[in-house]
């Protein structure tokens, strides 16, 4: 029996476009942004930010040490990396509180400090509450030390939220960290471009959502 939904973050919930970003960086002087950004997980300094090796502030100073331009703001830089994430629809805000009064709602993302205080925040906020409201709990790459598919992202999900992966169906639009959690025994579901996570739900065997 399914008792909680593990929701991933970007390309499940909130609507991301990668070529935006890399777009972005390449226009601050960027030439390997291409080969850094990528759809599910990140390399080089996008990935040290993103599972908590860098803190902001090393972060941007690593970005300008790269680009070779040490006038770059840190406003600048964040803005190029938020170009990332192209928001909610609000939709989806009012699906996730409908399915909040059947099951146990958590999430697990990939993403970083900057993101997260930045467009993530401010887009749960767009119908008058904060991230938390949705969720009973998130795991974030950058507080656990650790990115989708690794393992230890999902055993900090297990202990850090309580859930038993049996009883836990996990969302995701990467066929690899579905494949990783599975490994631990979670339910899963692929999210594939243009599919929206609750038409999914209603179509998932034994998954009994009301309307």
């Amino acid at each position: 029996m399914i008792k909680n939904l593990l929701f991933d973050l970007g390309g499940v919930i909130m609507d991301i476009r990668r070529e935006n970003c890399v777009k972005a960086f390449e226009a601050l002087g960027m030439s390997d942004a291409n080969d850094l950004l990528g759809e599910y997980s990140q390399a080089g300094v996008f990935a040290g930010i993103e599972n908590g090796q860098l803190t902001v502030g090393e972060f941007h100073d690593e970005i300008r040490r790269i680009i070779g331009r040490p006038e770059l703001t840190d406003e600048e830089i964040d803005g190029a990396f938020q170009k990332f994430l192209i928001g909610i629809p609000t939709h989806r805000l009012e699906e996730l509180d409908r399915l909040h009064r059947q099951f146990s709602i958590y999430m697990l993302s990939n993403t970083n400090p900057i993101m997260w205080a930045g467009e993530i925040d401010r887009n749960f906020r767009r119908q008058g509450h904060d991230v938390h409201y949705y969720f009973d709990g998130i795991v974030r790459s950058y507080m656990a030390g650790a990115m989708k598919p690794d393992p230890k992202i999902f055993r900090a999900v297990i202990s850090h939220l309580g859930i038993k992966p049996e009883e836990t169906l996990f969302l995701d639009d990467s066929q690899r960290n579905l494949d990783a959690a599975a490994e631990f025994g979670f339910r899963t579901l692929l999210v594939k471009p243009g599919s929206e996570f609750y038409e999914l739900l209603k179509q998932y065997p034994g998954l009994d959502i009301k309307e």
